[in-house]
């Protein structure tokens, strides 16, 4: 929850202000104005006056606008700090500009798999952008696991990840440390969720497909952080 505090009356420097108010009268339909008075602020309001208006939120925001919708992503920097700033890196460098999301797992394209997992996954696509891949942060350091719409790393080996990523369409406990999706039982890098546009993540995932591969891939338009 974010609270947001307006002292616009307040001035540092001065040792008081005028207030104009309104009361109703018992027994009266009309509001009728009371006479200016003064009220003598004390510096220990000044004071927390002025750390109420300096505090400000700590959560990254990000927005992914695609031709099919908008998503909106909380970034947890906390949590997962090395996974969540090299997904920032290419978001603020304008890496993105010609990403696409271009893989969609359901229950019914991976007969090959006994481990079903249902995701959606984006990123560059190529190599020519990439930079160097980074160390692997689990999700039993992190306590971030892969819940509906939680937002990880693809990876090949652990330590190899680097621009792609996928969002979870469902709960996917397979994909978490311990899990069986990945032989090495290591799962995979989560760093963020989805706050915002399950629904267009959900279209995505229908989009026809060849062996998982999106017929038509679903170009992401615009991402870039938003301000609260």
């Amino acid at each position: 929850m974010i609270f947001e505090l307006s002292l616009n009356w307040l001035r540092s420097n001065e040792k008081n202000c005028k207030l104009n108010y309104v009361v109703r009268q018992h027994g009266s339909k009309r509001r009728r104005p009371i006479k200016k008075f003064i009220i003598q602020i004390s510096p220990f309001f000044l004071i927390i006056g002025a750390l109420l208006q300096g505090c400000g939120s700590d959560r990254v925001i990000v927005q992914l606008n695609t031709e099919l919708g908008n998503i909106t992503l909380e970034i947890y920097e906390k949590e997962a700090p090395l996974t969540a700033s090299n997904f920032l890196r290419y978001v603020d460098e304008g890496l993105f500009k010609d990403a696409m999301f271009y893989r969609v797992v359901t229950k019914r394209n991976q007969p090959q798999n006994d481990i079903k997992i249902e995701v959606i996954q984006g990123g560059l696509f190529t190599e020519e952008k990439m930079y160097e891949p980074i160390a692997h942060e689990t999700t039993e350091e992190t306590g971030i696991l892969h819940k509906d719409g939680v937002i990880s790393m693809a990876r090949n080996e652990p330590g190899t990840a680097t621009s792609e990523f996928f969002i979870c369409v469902g709960d996917q406990p397979e994909l978490d440390f311990g899990g069986k999706r990945n032989p090495d039982g290591q799962g995979f890098a989560a760093f963020g969720k989805v706050i915002e546009g399950m629904d267009v993540v959900r279209e995505i995932q229908q989009q026809p497909e060849i062996e998982q591969m999106l017929n038509h891939q679903v170009h992401i338009l615009n991402i870039s952080r938003k301000s609260l």
